[in-house]
């Protein structure tokens, strides 16, 4: 019944900040037709299919303190990436730490400026094809 999705929300606390890394570094385009909203935010378009990252700037419930150094054990979001390892020198340079998946597959997580963890990859299957 579910087709795909439509887009990811994450709360930020710096909109400037947040754009600096998922525009700049991540290279995710902004979709300028963001409606003026009573609170600051952003859309970010993932490829040409109309799936979005939407950055708001809303008060975080949740702690940043505590959460598992590996963002594959914490909730995430899977993004397919053109080229995995001119992503891992561009996060390296801009000074953010990636962790290598687990399961020894070509893939890594970071963070953002946020805490929010983001899974990057080449290529996702189903777990079987693994």
């Amino acid at each position: 019944m579910i087709k795909s999705i439509a887009h990811a929300s994450f709360l930020v606390e710096d909109v400037s900040r947040s754009l600096t890394f998922y525009s700049d570094i991540l290279q995710i385009p902004v979709n300028p037709n963001r409606p003026d909203f009573a609170y600051d935010g952003a859309w970010l378009d993932i490829g040409d299919n109309g799936q979005q990252i939407h950055l708001m700037k809303l008060p975080n419930p949740d702690s940043v303190e505590g959460r598992p150094a590996h963002g594959g054990r914490d909730r995430h979001v899977a993004l397919v990436v053109e080229d995995l390892e001119a992503l891992a020198q561009r996060l390296e340079q801009a000074g953010y730490e990636f962790s290598r998946s687990k399961s020894g597959r070509a893939a890594f997580f970071c963070r953002d400026p946020d805490g929010n963890a983001i899974e990057f990859s080449e290529d996702f299957t189903a777990p079987a094809q693994r």
